[in-house]
């Protein structure tokens, strides 16, 4: 892929993951959080089963249908529900600045788990990610807000167990694979939600529905498959450099789509998330040599 190329993919996947905060806020006028889990992880699974059939996705091994099972049940199923309920009281704008802590819950992650080195400055880095999440989840005085900023919190350390999980399913899987086994997982395991799902997808408004079609299409199926491709061409840091853009740009789109605008208190805890995150994903891995394609694939994301 040519440097241009490169970079058009590279912003696409920031404006389509920048762009779900806010529309998943359009969607829960219309539906539950719940409700609106299902059919986002509904409407990319169809639309990853057309990729699949253009481009051959191949079958996964047996022995890695437990991890495919772990990985759709934390980083679709979870997430969306969290992420979901955290956005029915949360900004956008705000719950965008939470989950960019993801990166740095990853390195610490992968620190604990897999005594993957991490560096002084990663270590304080996570701290002062956490630090502004923390600022952020206290920001809103009220009981029902503080509540909905931790299940944000929550969901961006099941993303960040998620970026761990895939780890081993992309060195023999491509990133393609990978997403659409997840997503076809995650979306299975919340079949239940469907009656309630179909039947709430019927009185919605249009703008909701509308909403919800994007969220599938085009941030969780189509952002997956541009950030594989710019990814698997540029090393980690190269490519997680970009998605720190996302934060920023969530809160210009929010405020031009929903006229939302975080209060300084956010804004404080915002920047001190995304001032850790950086040098917390520096931290890690030093003194190894370049990743290969499938480890690249495995960059953490900031996403929606």
């Amino acid at each position: 892929m040519k440097p241009d190329k490169i970079f058009l993919a590279l912003a696409a996947t920031v404006l389509l993951w920048a762009s779900a905060f806010p529309a998943i806020r359009v969607a829960l006028r219309g539906y539950g959080f719940a409700d609106l889990s299902f059919l986002r992880l509904a409407a990319a699974s169809l639309v990853l089963a057309a990729a699949a059939l253009l481009t051959g996705v191949r079958r996964p091994a047996r022995r890695d249908l437990p991890r495919i099972v772990l990985v759709g049940a934390l980083g679709m199923s979870a997430y969306q529900l969290l992420l979901n309920w955290g956005e029915s009281r949360v900004p956008a704008g705000t719950a965008s600045m939470i989950v960019a802590v993801a990166p740095a819950l990853s390195a610490l992650f992968a620190a604990v788990l897999f005594r993957e080195r991490l560096s002084p400055a990663g270590v304080a880095g996570s701290a002062v990610a956490l630090a502004g999440a923390a600022v952020i989840a206290a920001a809103g005085g009220d009981t029902g807000y503080t509540a909905a900023a931790w299940a944000v919190v929550a969901a961006a350390a099941v993303q960040a167990a998620y970026h761990l999980g895939v780890k081993p399913l992309l060195r023999g899987c491509t990133g393609l694979e990978v997403a659409a086994y997840a997503m076809w997982a995650g979306t299975a395991l919340l079949l239940p939600l469907a009656p309630g799902a179909i039947g709430a997808a019927l009185r919605a408004p249009a703008g909701s529905l509308l909403a919800a079609a994007y969220l599938g299409a085009l941030p969780s199926a189509a952002g997956f498959v541009v950030w594989g491709h710019a990814v698997a061409r540029l090393t980690v840091t190269a490519a997680t450099a970009a998605l720190y853009l996302v934060p920023a740009a969530t809160l210009a789109v929010s405020y031009m789509w929903l006229g939302e605008c975080p209060r300084p208190v956010e804004l404080l805890g915002g920047l001190l998330t995304v001032a850790g995150v950086a040098p917390a994903g520096r931290g890690r891995g030093r003194g190894r040599t370049a990743a290969s394609p499938a480890r690249r694939a495995a960059a953490p994301r900031v996403r929606a």
